[in-house]
Parts: structure tokens; sequence; C-alpha cells
């Protein structure tokens, strides 16, 4: 085994939203830390991600940046559901695809506050899902991480990274639908392009999304059609009117557990129509 030197690099990061406006986050910070073999053996790399703050995770921070009045209660509403839509799609579409199950948990903080303006500018709060994705850690590329794979070995990894992409994704749909929803409004993959999803608190997952794409080391056209077969298996998800009901559920659920970690079989037991609250949030 060769010697190790580890590398550590912290950088500010920048997250657009839309075309014409950026979101500067001190608190969104990157950091990667790469090993190199100290005596120039085999090459041997391996990137690690933390990523801390994020965004779409502590939505009181643009809260703090505005200077309108800000609905604590829709504002948490519309959290669950992205969130509930991210575990839904990790527990169904995993195990449609007959994937391996991935235990996840959804934490939840804060939440517990009566509305007011001055509670929603001052008040922090987090609503996150912890875990599920299958791709534990990002390789540097697809190609090096399934070199002396079989052909049905690389195809399994390969359908892991669409998955994860996909429940990515699903979150800030997700979102985007429960307000299409509210507002009567009509939704579909023309008028809500993936662009579109900074403006549904997707920022955080859009960014992993693009170090999934990244990964896969395609050019661009394979690139676009990659994004728009998985954007679309995206909406196919939550157009399903089971999967809909299923992660209204999971909202009601988490909303009505504020300071509460949902463990697994909880979250599941809800998806499934066993357990939790039944009331429609849209």
């Amino acid at each position: 085994m060769p010697k190790i030197a580890a590398f550590c690099r912290v950088t500010k990061c920048h997250i657009f939203k839309g075309a014409d406006s950026l979101y500067t986050l001190p608190q969104l910070l990157l950091n990667t830390v790469t090993f190199l073999p100290l005596d120039n053996a085999d090459n041997f790399f391996v990137r690690i991600l933390f990523l801390t703050e994020v965004l779409s995770m502590n939505r009181s921070y643009l809260a703090k940046r505005t200077a309108q009045p800000i609905d604590v209660q829709e504002l948490s509403r519309k959290t669950a559901i992205h969130e509930a839509g991210h575990a839904a799609a990790i527990y169904f579409g995993n195990k449609h695809q007959q994937l391996p199950p991935v235990c996840f948990q959804i934490l939840i903080s804060g939440l517990n506050h009566p509305p007011s303006q001055h509670r929603a500018l001052t008040t922090p709060w987090i609503a996150r899902v912890d875990g599920g994705r299958l791709i534990h850690t990002l390789p540097s590329s697809v190609t090096e991480a399934t070199r002396g794979f079989s052909h049905h070995q690389k195809q399994a990894y390969l359908k892991a990274f669409d998955a994860d992409i996909v429940n990515l994704l699903v979150g800030p749909l997700a979102e985007a639908n429960y307000i299409a929803l509210r507002d009567d409004e009509i939704i579909n993959s023309r008028l809500v392009n993936i662009n579109a999803l900074h403006h549904y608190g997707g920022a955080a997952d859009l960014w992993l999304v693009e170090e999934y794409l990244t990964c896969l080391g395609l050019d661009a056209q394979a690139r676009t059609k990659k994004i728009d077969a998985l954007f679309g298996a995206a909406f196919t998800f939550i157009n399903e009117r089971g999967y809909w009901r299923a992660i209204i559920r999971l909202a009601n659920h988490i909303l009505a557990n504020r300071h509460y970690t949902i463990d697994y079989s909880a979250i599941a037991a809800v998806l499934d129509g066993s357990g939790g609250l039944r009331q429609q949030a849209a």
C-alpha cells in the first residue's frame, strides 16, 4: 500500500437562480479532499464532497434576505412536500426498478414556531432527507469506476446513477406541482423546464445532478439527451396519482412531527398508506 497524503480545499460557492439572479452563500462550502500516493505508485484518487448549510435545506437564509413578509406555514408546507417528493422517489422508484433498498430518514426541526413576520425573518429551520443515495461517493469518472466491471455490473451501476438523479429531481418537481395545483395552473415539462427548478428550492439538488452528469463524461448531445430523459422520468413520477397521494401523506406527516426524526420504517408505513395523516395539502 502506498503512503497517502491528503490535501483539503475549501471553496466559496455561488448558486445561480434563473438567468439573471445570483445568490452568494458563505454558508455553502464545498470541501474537496484529494488523496494522492506519495511514492508515485498506481494512481489513486478519491474525492469526498461535504455540502453544508445546503440552500434547499436552509431556506431561512433566503427569508432573511428578503424585505417581503414570509408565510412560514406555506414555506414549511412547500419544503415538506419537496422532501416528501425525494423520499417517495427513493422508496417507490428504487423498488419499481428492482434496485437495492436504501435506508434513509427525514430530519425535522424549527417548524413549530407560530407564523409571524418576525419569526420568518429570524428563525432558522431545517427539513431534509438524510441518506437515500445509491451512489454514496461519486467517482472522478464512471469510466474509471467501472473499469474491470462485467457488462451486467456496469449497467447496474449506470442504472443506480440514473435513479439517484431522478430522485434528486422529484423533490423540486413535487414542490412545483404543489404550487401549480394550489394556484390552479397547468404544469408540464414545457412550462417548467429543469432550469426552472431553481425557483422551487432545487438549487442544491441541481448542483448534485451536475456532479453526477460530470462523472458520466458525456458529450453535449448525449448529455442533453440523458437529462431530458431523466427529467421526463421525474415528471412521470409526480404525475402518477398514487405516488402523488403518497407524497401528500408524507408531507402532512412531516408537518405533524416537528422537531422529530422520522425513521425509515415510519416513512415506509406512511408512503404505503398504513400510517400517518391523510388530509390533502393541495
